[in-house]
């Protein structure tokens, strides 16, 4: 007893530190999740909550019943696939690319350049984007189309051109962060690894495929289980802010997010917009439970649990 008092108290500080990022979840995490109820309820405001009626699955009704259930759906899967494939790829790829540039001052250089966008305002990419494609003096319209002798284009009345931009925009905003916690881990290889592979004549090609690719391995596969946790989760302001809430583009620009958002706007339906976030975390957990099992079954070492 006194050998277990004397070990615990060992770890004392720890659990002192760990405390107020216990509280952090406990308010934050997981009190939240008492308000699923509301996804289930008929919510008078006059009753509040608890004592509002409930009404089985008919909040669910309205996010299914109409072909919009069918196009939001498949546009946040579609586009978060397309995020999390094409981010992993190029980010991974910078990354490697930033390593293999010696000069110190330069690397910090472009990490810095590529940071930029990720700490600037969607708010901001938005006008930055209707800068490069508004239709009278966007730089498109207004300078590079004319000067390739094609035609102006509606790129805001457009629906076709907005997976591609939608896309390269994630991109351009995303990738700098990414790199570098990549580049981190890179960075953290033992270089004995590279200059034993040097010295049995493997080329720089080869130590990125047999070292540096399955070394970092772990750390890609839990930022993409992660990110496939949050795979029905949209960037509100990316899908709502740069597309300019055009009502032209909804075929191509509308997700779950922006759905429920309009949906809350213009009908206040709280059990509806509830109805959606309870969907969005159950399919959201079961998609990480599934890709953590394929994980297992390749490598127990990746799996998060």
């Amino acid at each position: 007893m006194k050998k277990t008092l004397s070990r615990n108290k060992a770890y004392l500080p720890i659990l002192v530190m760990m405390l107020p990022g216990m509280v952090y979840l406990l308010i934050n995490n997981y009190l939240p999740m008492a308000g699923l109820v509301i996804a289930f309820k008929n919510i008078d405001y006059s009753k509040g909550i608890w004592a509002s009626d409930w009404n089985g699955f008919t909040n669910f009704k309205f996010l299914f019943q109409t072909n919009d259930a069918y196009v939001i759906t498949r546009n946040t899967l579609l586009y978060n696939g397309a995020f999390i494939v094409i981010g992993l790829i190029c980010a991974v790829g910078v990354a490697i690319l930033l390593n293999e540039v010696r000069n110190r001052f330069m690397s910090r250089l472009y990490q810095t350049v590529m940071l930029l966008p990720f700490l600037i305002s969607m708010v901001i990419v938005s006008y930055l984007v209707f800068g490069f494609l508004g239709e009278d003096q966007g730089y498109l319209n207004h300078t590079l189309l004319p000067k390739l002798g094609l035609e102006p284009i509606s790129w805001y009345m457009e629906p076709k051109y907005w997976p591609y931009i939608l896309v390269l925009v994630n991109l351009w905003k995303s990738i700098g962060f990414n790199c570098v916690i990549y580049l981190a881990s890179i960075i953290g290889i033992d270089q004995e690894y590279y200059e034993a592979a040097t010295l049995d004549g493997a080329s720089r090609w080869q130590q990125i495929r047999k070292i540096t690719l399955p070394l970092i391995s772990p750390v890609i596969i839990t930022l993409t289980l992660l990110a496939i946790g949050r795979i029905f989760y949209s960037d509100f302001g990316l899908f709502y802010q740069v597309p300019m809430n055009s009502g032209m583009l909804y075929d191509t620009t509308n997700v779950i997010d922006t759905y429920v958002f309009r949906g809350l706007l213009q009908n206040n339906d709280i059990g509806m917009s509830s109805a959606a976030g309870f969907y969005q975390s159950v399919v959201g957990f079961v998609l990480v439970i599934l890709t953590n099992y394929a994980v297992r079954k390749f490598s127990k070492d990746n799996a998060l649990f």
